[in-house]
């Protein structure tokens, strides 16, 4: 049977989370060499399973040379091959590995892992939607929390929730532990498509915070805010990002 790609997102996902765990445990590296030594080498293991199973394929990956040709191509696999260095050189869990293809500039399918849980999730494999609590989760950065984000959390009585890499807040959102994810402050493409394509199949609301879509494969790879949320939320949320916006 062919693998499709959202099987081979989520398979190569994986393996490349189940490889740092190794690498995390092995008591070799520490600190910020660890986290060198493992985006290296995840970079090295998924560059190397996407050109053995789509070679024709272009590629977007964090750790990797870009010299924007990939621009023109339709299909463009945007691949972070450790989201959270720090969270992993300090070994903790809330690290993430992201493997998405976008198509046409959509982020179309895509794979998450969380290595240190024990989990990954895909387009195919996300829990369902479960009600929400009375008093809404927001998750913020654990280290630098964006201005606008606290601004909104406090507008609307969100307890605000720190975690580390994006792809840890976002499937936060999507494993129904947190409500919103609102990032402010700068990203790049790598740090959104996998979990953005993986919120929308779980039925989130995603969208960049002044309501447009994400669209990715763009020439410059910077993109630098995001909104991940339940849909019957993002109204009032996007309202309040523009108050907090339009007050600084």
């Amino acid at each position: 049977m062919t693998e499709t790609d959202t099987q081979l997102a989520y398979r190569i996902a994986n393996a490349a989370g189940e490889l740092l765990v190794r690498v995390q445990r092995s008591g070799l590296f520490e600190g910020k060499t660890l986290g060198r030594v493992g985006d290296q080498m995840s970079s090295a293991f998924i560059m190397a399973a996407l050109g053995e199973h789509r070679g024709r394929d272009a590629v977007l990956c964090e750790e990797e040379r870009d010299d924007g040709t990939r621009s023109s191509a339709s299909r463009v696999w945007i691949v972070d091959p450790l989201d959270g260095t720090r969270e992993f050189g300090e070994t903790r869990t809330d690290w993430a590995v992201h493997i998405a293809l976008a198509v046409g500039g959509v982020p179309k399918l895509g794979a998450v892992a969380l290595p240190g849980l024990g989990l990954t999730l895909s387009s195919d494999n996300v829990p369902g939607i479960v009600q929400a609590p009375g008093r809404l989760r927001m998750v913020v950065s654990r280290t630098r929390p964006a201005a606008e984000a606290v601004a909104v959390a406090a507008a609307l009585g969100a307890e605000l929730v720190p975690m580390g890499s994006a792809g840890a807040k976002a499937m936060a959102v999507v494993r129904n532990e947190a409500d919103i994810y609102l990032h402010t402050g700068g990203q790049f493409e790598w740090d959104s498509c996998a979990p953005a394509a993986v919120a929308i199949a779980a039925g989130l609301h995603v969208s960049r915070l002044d309501g447009s879509p994400l669209v990715y494969n763009n020439l410059d790879p910077y993109l630098p805010d995001l909104l991940i949320c339940r849909k019957e939320h993002a109204e009032e949320v996007l309202s309040q990002v523009a108050s907090a916006v339009s007050a600084d």
